[in-house]
């Protein structure tokens, strides 16, 4: 008998979350055949076997958490594997009855005070999920439960978001500026996202600052821009990533291509990594400015809003223009706010040429 467990899946990745088994106790299964699907931080990785043999237990269930390493399924292959337990009884001859499967236990993490609150509030710690560090649970946890809080364990993109936008909380300095730039000479072959991207690429070039990572220590600069898109879906926010957009083509049709694979959830965990800077074009759905969340080790991100008619002077002279409200979100501890403000200056430049 041999138990396959949950490979490194590179990336520097900790867990992934069983999605779908494509097969069940009992089936023969060659190897390379798909196994099981697994979602990290975004993407769908598909596993398949490792080897030929029939399928004696999954162990491992659909929307469950599974560290690097953790079981996943025991595999009748003529190999063995010595975990210090006798799996199953024999009942006979050539006859096995699988060991049904157990759900491990989990040590509680709670202070006196919360595991006080939840014997006189009458709930069992066992059944929470922590909120606090490293799944502590905290007193708003137990009183949630006993207010009669009905809710679920965020899954897939949304706990992945939920991660990251605690991440940042805890480290960054957020700032934010803000600006309109005058859109009325564009053209009808203009579109708001090309524009954009061309502009972020070339204010870089200007004011470099912007375009780095930070790890709350050193810093490095960039000499190409690797540009995370938010795209909003049902599931939750995706950011696949344009490469070298300073370089890059067809700006439309590569970021229809990273949205298409988005919507069909066949987006690759690398296509999601490694950006420099961010872009959140939030005005397609509603807004003019916002405050941002910076992801680390970025140091800046970039909104633009619904575009509308304002009043301008223009030759001192109050006339209706097209703008787009502009909101830049910056890391403080490595961007001072003369670098932010001359890298906005330059994006508006850029966008009313």
């Amino acid at each position: 008998m041999t138990v396959f467990r949950l490979p490194d899946l590179g990336e520097g990745l900790s867990e992934a979350e069983i999605v779908t088994w494509h097969v069940t106790e009992g089936d023969h299964v060659t190897a390379d055949q798909p196994l099981v699907s697994v979602e990290t931080d975004k993407a769908v990785v598909e596993i398949p076997a490792p080897y030929s043999g029939t399928i004696a237990r999954l162990i491992a269930r659909e929307g469950e958490i599974a560290k690097i390493g953790a079981p996943l399924v025991e595999i009748e292959t003529g190999r063995s594997e010595d975990t210090g337990a006798i799996v199953g009884e024999l009942q006979g001859a050539g006859e096995r009855t699988p060991k049904p499967p157990t759900k491990p236990s989990r040590s509680v993490k709670a202070s006196p005070a919360v595991r006080r609150l939840a014997r006189e509030m009458g709930v069992d710690l066992a059944t929470l999920t922590g909120s606090g560090p490293g799944g502590a649970i905290q007193s708003r946890d137990v009183e949630a439960v006993a207010a009669g809080f009905q809710g679920e364990d965020l899954r897939g993109v949304r706990r992945a978001m939920a991660k990251a936008m605690a991440a940042s909380h805890a480290v960054v300095v957020p700032a934010t500026v803000t600006d309109r730039a005058d859109i009325s000479p564009w053209d009808d072959t203009d579109q708001p996202m090309p524009r954009l991207v061309r502009a972020i690429a070339r204010a870089s070039a200007i004011e470099p600052s912007l375009n780095a990572w930070f790890d709350g220590r050193r810093r490095q600069l960039h000499d190409h821009v690797d540009l995370a898109v938010a795209m909003d879906t049902p599931e939750g926010l995706f950011t696949p990533v344009l490469r070298d957009v300073g370089a890059a083509g067809d700006i439309e049709e590569q970021i229809e291509k990273l949205r298409h694979a988005v919507e069909i959830r066949t987006i690759g965990h690398a296509d999601m990594k490694g950006a420099t800077f961010t872009l959140s074009n939030f005005g397609m759905l509603g807004g003019e400015f916002t405050a941002l969340v910076v992801t680390p080790p970025q140091v800046a991100i970039l909104g633009a809003g619904r575009i509308v008619e304002a009043c301008l002077a223009i030759d001192g002279r109050a006339t209706v223009r097209r703008v787009l409200p502009l909101s830049l979100t910056f890391d403080h501890r490595a961007v001072t706010g003369g670098e932010a403000a001359r890298f906005l200056a330059a994006i508006k430049c850029d966008l009313e040429s």
